[in-house]
């Protein structure tokens, strides 16, 4: 691949773009509002003029519900050799195109499973991709060139390629994406009228599980309303559960010791299926989770902590394999969580300690 388009200048675009641009292959920016185009090529995804003939690949980065017009009319122009898309749903938007009469062979369907909070082509990073699965969807039609365009500009972005079939990509996505999205965001609206003295108590659970609450709703409103009958069955699956879980919790507050008995059967059932489930979630480059030990370090707000504790920690041969801070409500400090190798941990913390570090129980 020596050049490409990519059409749609939002986050996963522009990141596309900067990716290639990286790495020696001429991009052309295009984008319904040319601000985002010109900020795109601002930031060296690019240039935002018009290639002067036919591409090697096309990358269609726009919303799932403009995903196959857009396509359409690049295929119907000759844009490119090859065309894929980046579109957060697979089924629709190929459906889409054997409405219109659409010969797919020169096309495939993607997705890179990256993302972030913020969107627009400011949010944009040329390692976004790095380690995240990108799957495609050929067809038996799918031209092999196409495919290899793919597979390329995958390795380029240094992603791992997963093939899946587009229907199963959508039940996919639907649990591991669309559905946390929305739980997320359903746990935050209850914070919306919360009491102030409830809201300052917020600790490092709740940021957890509200991070993605803070994504852009018409961007979501945009991806849900091309997949909904997966999500409302994922969905119809958590309800379900919920209503146990309430029945549990009214067992728990009643006189009779044998309601009491099976609302606490019912919470040990489904925290103990809340763990069954959270050990599947693969851990660091996509290898089976691995059990960490934490070594809990109080630090002050200044420059330069968080730098002298992984270097303390480089120095006593110990790797950092995660880490979290606990910021203190009200006081310049925090706590912040090296997650090592249980083997590690004490070394880790004695070598800390003797930096001069208050090491946290």
């Amino acid at each position: 691949m020596r050049t490409a388009v990519v059409i749609g200048t939002g986050l996963v675009g522009t990141s596309a773009a900067l990716a290639l641009a990286g790495r020696g292959i001429k991009v052309h920016l295009v984008d319904h509002d040319p601000e985002s185009a010109r900020t795109a090529a601002a930031l060296g995804a690019g240039t935002d003029e018009p290639p002067e003939g036919r591409v090697d690949l096309a990358i269609i980065a726009v919303p799932p519900a403009h995903t196959a017009t857009v396509l359409a009319t690049a295929m119907s122009g000759g844009v490119a050799r090859g065309y894929l898309d980046v579109a957060s749903v697979k089924g629709g938007p190929r459906r889409e195109l054997e409405a219109l009469g659409v010969d797919q062979t020169p096309y495939i369907g993607t997705h890179p499973m990256a993302g972030k909070e913020r969107s627009g082509p400011l949010a944009a990073t040329a390692d976004l991709f790095e380690g995240r699965p990108w799957v495609l969807t050929p067809t038996r039609d799918t031209d092999t060139e196409v495919l290899n365009l793919a597979l390329e500009l995958v390795a380029l972005c240094r992603a791992v390629p997963v093939v899946m079939d587009a229907d199963a990509h959508d039940r996919a996505v639907a649990l591991v994406s669309h559905t946390p999205q929305l739980i997320s965001s359903m746990v935050a609206a209850r914070l919306e009228e919360a009491d102030e003295n409830a809201v300052r108590l917020c600790g490092q659970g709740i940021r957890d599980v509200t991070r993605i609450a803070a994504s852009d709703p018409r961007m979501w409103v945009e991806i849900l309303s091309a997949n909904p009958g997966p999500v409302a069955d994922v969905l119809s699956g958590v309800a379900a559960d919920l209503e146990e879980t309430v029945r549990a919790l009214r067992g728990l507050q009643s006189a009779d010791e044998d309601k009491r008995r099976e609302g606490t059967e019912g919470i040990q059932d489904v925290l103990r299926r809340g763990n069954a489930g959270r050990v599947r979630v693969p851990g660091k480059h996509g290898a089976a989770p691995a059990s960490y030990e934490v070594v809990a370090v109080l630090i002050s707000d200044r420059p330069g902590e968080l730098a002298g504790i992984f270097a303390d920690a480089g120095r006593a041969g110990v790797n950092v394999e995660d880490v979290r801070i606990e910021h203190a409500t009200g006081q310049q400090a925090g706590l912040v969580q090296l997650m090592v190798e249980p083997s590690a941990a004490p070394a880790l913390s004695a070598a800390l300690r003797e930096r001069g570090w208050s090491i946290r129980p």
